[in-house]
This record gives C-alpha cells, structure tokens and sequence, in this order.
C-alpha cells in the first residue's frame, strides 16, 4: 500500500513541472503493471529524396496549422534534431544553422542533410503527441519531456518526461500508444484554442 501511494507522489512529483507550465489535471492511472512487451527500435531508413523549405503546398501548411508541439522558446525537442533518433538511433543536438520551420514550430538539426530529410518529410520525423510526454498524454494530459528519455514503435517517435517516466510508459507501450492516441486528439484541441 504505502509504495503505491509513493509512486503516486513520484509521478506526480515528476510531471508536475507540465502543471506548473498550465496543463491540464492528471488523472494518473497507477494499477498492476504489465509485462513488458517488444517493440521496434532500430532505425528506420527515410527517403532519400528532400526538398527546400519554400516547397510546402498550401494542403501541407494548412495540415501543420492544426498541429501543436510543446516548445521552449519556440524550439521544439529542447533543440535535439528528430531525424538523429532515426539515423543516429540517439538524440544529437541541433544547431541553429540548421533550422526549419514548420507547425509554427523552429526545429533544429545537426546537419543540412538531416533537416532536408525533415522538410522532404515532417510528419514521418516529428515526434507522436506534439512531442509532449507520451506517459503524460497515454494519462489525459500534458507534460515537457527529456530527449533522452525516447523511444521509436513501429516507426514513430515518443518521447517521455523522464527515463523513469519512459520506464512506466514501457511497461504496456501497446496499451498505452491505445490511450494516448485516443486521449491526443481533444488535448491537440484544448491545446490549439489556448493558442
């Protein structure tokens, strides 16, 4: 009894830096856990082809306008380029001279070649969940994230507020993928109007 009421604190603990950044309540769902399924993690190869940053259709661009990434001054993945964690299969940081934008969103990469990569291919490279929390959102709400704290599943990008945090999601990532994406897209919502 009294470790679950210390891993309602721990978690509470943890996240509770999206609260005071005015996330939403959580509702944290601390029950049995469950075996650790498998998962896909090696890297997965995109398409070499890229394009320029002026080549965005307006279709695209109205798509990123109903997107929503947490940020921090504006960058996304605290400037750690996304397409890293595909190619390089672990987080590098990004350099200015290599930014992008896209979904009102600047994101940094660590070479010209990667951020092409990016351009060519946004949402094959940007993290699930507006790169909030993936515990956090599989929960009802929102929280920052570590970029050391990743994940790729079946070729799609989570990112977590803490490796801790990373470890509670990874005890049922199929389930918890289920109520995230579920859970996603009235907070992309209540996210979107707060705008």
């Amino acid at each position: 009894m009294k470790a679950k009421h210390f891993a309602v604190f721990a978690v509470t603990s943890i996240l509770g830096l999206g609260l005071i950044a005015g996330c939403t309540k959580p509702e944290a769902d601390l029950g049995s856990p469950s075996p650790e399924p498998t998962t896909q993690t090696s890297p997965v190869s995109p398409s070499p082809e890229a394009t320029s940053e002026d080549s965005n259709s307006s279709s695209e661009t109205s798509d990123a306008d109903n997107l929503v990434f947490f940020t921090e001054d504006g960058i996304a993945i605290r400037g750690v380029d996304p397409v890293a964690y595909f190619q390089q299969g672990q987080p590098v940081q990004g350099n200015e001279q290599f930014s992008y934008q896209w979904a009102n969103t600047t994101w940094l990469f660590s070479s010209a070649e990667n951020r092409d990569l990016f351009a060519s291919d946004p949402e094959q490279y940007a993290p699930e969940y507006g790169g909030f929390c993936a515990w956090a959102v599989s929960q009802g709400y929102t929280a920052p994230i570590d970029p050391e704290a990743w994940k790729i599943v079946d070729g799609k990008l989570y990112l977590n507020a803490s490796r801790g945090v990373q470890r509670r999601w990874e005890r049922d990532i199929p389930g918890n993928i289920v109520k995230g994406d579920q859970n996603w897209p009235g907070i992309r919502t209540d996210l979107l109007s707060q705008r």
